[in-house]
């Protein structure tokens, strides 16, 4: 399906009695690329399980093109086109690569898996082995590419990453944008790599104690020191 706009109004969620996030707004258009940065534990992760509907809603709205979302559960926000892949990533570790892609077509041939071979050729070298034998950075691109096959039009990304050698990194990043030069997915990114998260985004949104602190443009962040220093605790971006 063709990427969607995605429109937050006023959101309030967290856990429990615990509110993480407070009046959050912001609007992503489709076919954009919006980084969600902010320091560690200041709700950047909770934003996209409430996306997905995983967390507890309290207040405010969300809209996926037409479609109201506020109210769906998780499985339904995926049919109507939302994708997630998590920070813990999620695969199975007793099933093969192969399996683990299976999961993901939801319906479409199995032909189609060759999509994720294309986009990853080592998962295609590891199509027989287990889940739990591949390296970390092999099974964010094994999550990544299961999320992918099912063909969401907004796509979630929490801080794919982490822990990843520089080389897996780019990997993945180069990924991402070709994903976007098509025109079919809208894809919001979590990231603590602040400089990689810039050199992919078009739109920006920084998080400051689970309410929207700063919004704009890379270039006019980097052009913000007292913004980066104050709301990311870096002196300065390249």
């Amino acid at each position: 399906m063709p990427a969607t706009p995605l429109e937050v109004d006023n959101l309030s969620a967290g856990y429990g009695p615990t509110r993480v996030l407070e009046n959050v707004s912001f609007a992503v258009p489709a076919g954009a690329r919006l980084a969600i940065l902010g320091r560690n534990g200041m709700g950047k992760t909770t934003l996209l399980a409430t996306l997905a509907g995983q967390t507890r809603r309290y207040d405010g709205r969300i809209r996926l093109g037409s479609a109201d979302l506020t109210a769906m559960a998780s499985s339904a926000r995926a049919r109507q086109g939302l994708g997630y892949v998590p920070q813990a990533r999620c695969i199975f570790p007793t099933l093969t690569v192969e399996e683990n892609l299976f999961v993901g077509l939801k319906g479409r041939p199995k032909a189609s898996l060759e999509e994720a071979y294309a986009m990853f050729p080592r998962l295609k070298e590891r199509r027989r082995n287990l889940g739990g034998q591949l390296s970390g950075g092999e099974q964010q691109m094994l999550s990544t590419a299961r999320t992918i096959l099912g063909r969401p039009s907004v796509l979630l990304l929490d801080e794919p990453l982490e822990g990843l050698a520089p080389i897996i990194c780019e990997e993945l990043m180069a990924a991402f944008s070709e994903l976007t030069k098509t025109g079919d997915m809208t894809i919001l990114l979590v990231e603590q790599r602040i400089q990689s998260a810039l050199d992919f985004a078009d739109q920006v949104i920084i998080l400051e104690r689970g309410r929207l602190a700063w919004t704009g443009t890379p270039e006019a962040l980097s052009m913000d020191h007292a913004a980066v220093e104050r709301l990311l605790g870096v002196g300065g971006l390249h």
